[in-house]
């Protein structure tokens, strides 16, 4: 991060963090989610959503780690 924003000095991950790519096909629908995440957020909490990607995907995960 530092070396592609390097005005981002003070930026850090936290102890863990999750990144995804997506296909630039569906850009549009990314953007939209993005734009309108904060009233998704008050339907579904981020923590339903991510287990849900996290199964659609057949991620394995173990929940025990995933919210420390």
């Amino acid at each position: 991060m530092h070396d592609v924003f390097p005005s981002l000095e003070d930026f850090a991950w936290q102890k863990g963090y999750g990144a995804f790519s997506v296909s630039p096909s569906v850009e549009p629908s990314v953007m939209r989610y993005i734009q309108t995440q904060k009233a998704h957020h008050r339907r579904q909490d981020f923590k339903t959503e991510y287990l849900k990607l996290l199964e659609r995907h057949g991620i394995e995960y173990d929940e025990r780690y995933i919210w420390r």
